[in-house]
């Protein structure tokens, strides 16, 4: 059943990396997108119990660290999305699992095995092969860059939200109420972001809204199966399988967007794949 329940977050997470780049093919609030988003995702977690025998304080601390990494990293992923291919910005956001092993190794005080080095070197390879090569318009290449900056940054942010969660676990906080936390970073983030940034102060359209309550709902689906699957299986088993949601992402956007592979794609995939199996060992 664990591998059923990893297999159902795989499928929330392809589908909702595939909805932000549906959402940004039109200039559209992304602020107002994300604080939809949250919302959804706080009237679903919001009644799931909470053990009175963890620490408030550190729950809304690490609760507050980590929503803000969460938000941060997720508007950089949509930012991106409108710059560059599904299939690029999934797989290098998705990689965020390498970052967090290393981070492990320093914060944390884990072990490296040698076949998670070979992991970490494949994932370089891949992020290696995914670098824009020239080609198209000068605008067009300094829009694919800038896309690549940002995803690479936001995997970097999402390693840090992962660490997060980990380390405030360990020193008391509540998973249910950090998740609670961070819906509201997503929804009052998601407001600054428009008002301040975008500068939008148009009320949210119809298809703002249904692809905010869609991606709200994908999203609570990703962590309550996630949560599920580590719950009733091995970690090194379910884990794979859900961080391999770039796969259905990109299969979703060469099917629907037409979006072009080429070898290095291929390669940067299945380097990529191989790098989540190697991690986990």
């Amino acid at each position: 059943m664990a591998v059923v329940f990893a297999l159902c977050c795989l499928a929330c997470a392809a589908c909702n990396d595939f909805v932000f780049k549906l959402f940004t093919r039109v200039e559209r609030s992304k602020g107002q997108f994300v604080a939809l988003v949250g919302i959804l995702w706080f009237l679903t977690l919001v009644w799931l119990p909470r053990d009175p025998a963890n620490d408030w304080k550190m729950t809304l601390l690490w609760g507050g660290i980590s929503g803000f990494l969460s938000l941060t990293s997720n508007i950089l992923l949509i930012e991106a999305m409108a710059r560059q291919s599904a299939g690029l910005c999934s797989t290098i956001f998705r990689l965020n699992m390498v970052l967090v092993v290393l981070g492990a190794t320093f914060i944390l005080n884990e072990k490296l095995t040698g076949l998670q080095w070979v992991g970490i070197g494949l994932a370089i390879l891949a992020v290696l092969a995914f670098i824009p090569r020239k080609s198209g318009s000068e605008a067009a290449k300094k829009a694919g860059m800038i896309g690549f900056g940002m995803v690479l940054l936001a995997a970097f942010l999402r390693a840090g939200m992962g660490l997060s969660y980990k380390y405030g676990f360990l020193h008391g906080a509540d998973q249910n109420g950090v998740a609670v936390v961070n819906s509201f970073f997503w929804i009052f983030g998601g407001l600054l972001y428009a008002f301040l940034v975008e500068r939008n102060f148009k009320f949210p359209d119809k298809l703002l809204l249904g692809y905010g309550a869609l991606s709200g709902v994908l999203v609570a689906g990703i962590v309550f199966f996630m949560a599920a699957s580590v719950n009733l299986g091995n970690a090194s088993i379910v884990l794979p399988i859900a961080q391999m949601s770039f796969l259905g992402t990109l299969l979703l956007s060469v099917l629907f967007l037409k979006e072009k592979v080429d070898i290095l794609k291929i390669i940067a995939v299945l380097s990529g794949t191989a790098a989540i199996l190697l991690l986990v060992q």
